[in-house]
């Protein structure tokens, strides 16, 4: 389960929050597995470490839980969906390249 949960976050973006007692108990366990670097409150009854904590945030996943990933062929290889678009300056680099000249406001942008 706690392969899944990594997995889930691996698709994610960073950091994301989980805020169900068993996701929480999932991010304790690859914590301390040294998968992901994870701020996970106290219990709120710091006496008999009792009480749900309201929260786990993910911050990163660590190398070991990248080496964890490849080991189940994951992520796919599949290319990140901003590398599939060229970029805005990209774009408007070859659109003025053509010579044509194109009004502009007093903003400096294309009508």
């Amino acid at each position: 389960m706690a392969m899944n949960l990594l997995k889930q976050i691996a698709g994610s973006r960073l950091p994301v929050s989980f805020y169900r007692t068993a996701d929480i108990d999932q991010v304790r366990v690859l914590r301390a597995a040294g998968l992901v670097v994870a701020l996970i409150p106290a219990p709120s009854n710091s006496p008999t470490l009792s009480g749900s904590p309201s929260a786990a945030q993910v911050l990163a996943i660590t190398q070991k839980g990248r080496e964890e990933l490849a080991k189940f062929s994951y992520p796919q290889s599949r290319t990140a969906r901003w590398r599939q678009r060229p970029s805005r300056i990209f774009a408007r680099h070859r659109a003025d390249s053509d010579g044509a000249a194109r009004p502009t406001g007093t903003h400096g942008l294309p009508q």
